[in-house]
């Protein structure tokens, strides 16, 4: 009866101490992901009903978005293999804008994206997905798209070659002090439970200095700029119409360049952002299986042309990610208000946002955002 005793006491201290233990564990765990996560430490689920445009001059509609990964493709497509714009026989706009070329290397540094293109092989496949995972900690997500069967790549010949070329652009910021988040709200009038964030009378002196007002010409037209600490520029823009993201930016610095109202975010001012998650793919069905011609006159098929373009913001930051890859056939043979009133910066309705690299003119990702219950 003693042992008895003896060994339910025991197996009681053992398991209050394994209790113990495992609230331990819990609270480490959960003050870390208070300090270090985000929404973007998610799986952010598909995306449907979003349109993706390849470069900034392309006509959009409501629910859009840009990201320069396959324009950088397609760059590396007509230095490497055709040697001058790519034409149909047909013109295609796409095709034209994409021949401008008005995004490149110069457009963002080395540190944002990998990039790498040779004859399509199943070494040139293993090299991209330790290069992605060394410099990124990712995995691709449009490589399981190609075709890789031993008929598929490049087999050696100098008559016909077989070319891949592949982008990744990867980037989280973050700011330096939280905004506030806001309670859920509606959008254009029709979208309930929308979630917010952003400043209200209640959010710190210091996340105000995050925000620079570029202008607040009415309660529909005004822009504003929202700093990070990676030196990434998040700019949100209302009331701004026009039918291309070129556009749009450009009429965007414009109305920056000319305004002479107060551009701090003062004590009155009002912001309110939605979160937005998203993960688009889509296939360019309008490139693929034509053939054209290079300099050389090569005769030259893209086989298959896919981007995708995955983003997640909060009021702790963001991460974008997008790939952008090309299968290519090459063969020889030819064929300002008063400063004590307030200004409310509501996002609760169409707008436009752009990311911006610190020091460049150019950004590297845009979108147009009308239906926010596809983005969240």
């Amino acid at each position: 009866m003693k042992l008895d005793l003896k060994n339910k006491v025991s197996l009681l201290i053992l398991s209050i101490l394994i209790l113990i233990f495992v609230i331990c564990i819990y609270f480490v765990l959960t003050r870390l992901c208070w300090k270090g996560c985000t929404t973007t430490d998610l799986p952010i689920p598909k995306t449907d009903n979003i349109s993706v445009v390849p470069t900034m001059h392309d006509n959009i509609q409501q629910d859009t978005a840009w990201c320069g990964t396959f324009q950088l493709v397609w760059n590396d497509m007509i230095k490497e293999v055709v040697g001058q714009e790519v034409k149909w026989e047909e013109p295609l706009a796409m095709v034209d804008n994409l021949n401008k070329q008005d995004f490149n290397e110069s457009s963002i540094s080395e540190a944002y994206y990998y990039k790498k293109f040779g004859l399509k092989t199943l070494d040139l496949k293993t090299e991209i997905e330790k290069g992605i995972r060394e410099k990124f900690n990712e995995t691709s997500n449009v490589l399981g798209d190609i075709d890789w069967s031993q008929e598929a790549l490049d087999q050696g010949r100098e008559d016909v070659k077989r070319y891949l070329f592949y982008t990744m652009l990867k980037r989280d910021f973050s700011y330096e002090k939280e905004f506030t988040k806001l309670e859920n709200g509606k959008f254009a009038n029709q979208y309930d439970n929308v979630k917010y964030f952003g400043i209200d009378a209640t959010t710190e002196k210091a996340v105000r200095k995050q925000v620079e007002v570029l202008y607040h010409n009415s309660e529909e037209d005004f822009a504003v700029l929202l700093y990070t600490v990676e030196g990434d520029q998040v700019y949100v823009c209302k009331g701004t119409k026009a039918s291309t993201f070129h556009e749009i930016y450009n009429e965007m610095v414009r109305k920056a360049d000319s305004y002479s109202g107060n551009r701090t975010f003062g004590e009155l001012d009002y912001l309110k952002i939605p979160e937005i998650t998203f993960d688009v793919k889509r296939e360019y069905t309008e490139l693929e299986n034509k053939k054209f011609y290079g300099a050389q006159k090569n005769q030259i098929e893209i086989v298959k042309a896919i981007q995708t373009i995955q983003l997640q913001m909060d009021e702790k930051g963001g991460s974008i990610k997008s790939e952008a890859v090309m299968d290519v056939f090459d063969k020889a043979t030819a064929l300002e208000p008063e400063e004590q009133q307030p200004r409310y910066f509501y996002f609760d309705d169409e707008y436009v946002l752009f990311l911006l690299e610190e020091g460049k003119e150019k950004p590297y990702f845009a979108t147009c955002i009308s239906d926010i219950t596809k983005f969240q």
